[in-house]
């Protein structure tokens, strides 16, 4: 991936017309408005993986599609030394895209069903975030620093070392606190 910040739009796209699937039918099955759907297309939004999962899900495909470079179907190791560079997610335009940066440890496998990351989590002094949910299970752990992650009503707090496991049908929001970068591993699961 040698332009991750324009990848993802672009694919989406593809896949779409290469299915003969129009704009209003991928609102249709995926729950998202025409406007969301071009813009994602267009990368003028990158959104949270909460409607990435609904476009795999109306496109028949893997989340992980969006970000695979190769079809290996044995195991896929990925080593330290060379660290790939990551991808970012938010629920705003392309401008606040750098709250957290995914680097894929699996984008060559094949057919998986988990998304495993060590995501980048920068600071931030918001106190209200937009939730969202998706189908499946997530696992994070903190490898360094801290983070918070809105779950329902409540509010976790985790610190180097801490995990949480949770169902991600129930909205939730990873992020980080003020003016403390994070480093964690996360693995979302998600049933295809």
């Amino acid at each position: 991936m040698s332009d991750n910040k324009s990848i993802v739009g672009p694919k989406i796209k593809g896949m779409r017309e290469f299915k003969h699937i129009s704009l209003e039918e991928m609102s249709q099955r995926s729950g998202l408005s025409v406007e969301q759907i071009s813009s994602i297309e267009n990368d003028q939004y990158l959104p949270s993986l909460g409607p990435l999962i609904k476009i795999a899900r109306a496109l028949g495909v893997r989340l992980g599609t969006f970000l695979d470079d190769n079809n290996e179907l044995g195991p896929v190791v990925c080593r330290a030394e060379k660290s790939t560079s990551g991808i970012s997610f938010s629920n705003d335009s392309v401008e606040a895209r750098q709250n957290m940066v995914y680097h894929s440890l699996a984008r060559q496998k094949a057919g998986r069903m988990m998304e495993p990351f060590v995501i980048d989590v920068q600071p931030s002094e918001e106190t209200h975030f937009k939730l969202s949910s998706h189908e499946g299970e997530e696992f994070i752990y903190v490898l360094e620093g801290q983070i918070e992650v809105d779950y329902g009503k409540d509010t976790y707090r985790l610190s180097e070392g801490d995990s949480i496991f949770y169902d991600s049908i129930v909205e939730h929001h990873v992020h980080g606190v003020a003016e403390k970068a994070a480093r964690i591993l996360a693995v979302v699961y998600i049933p295809f």
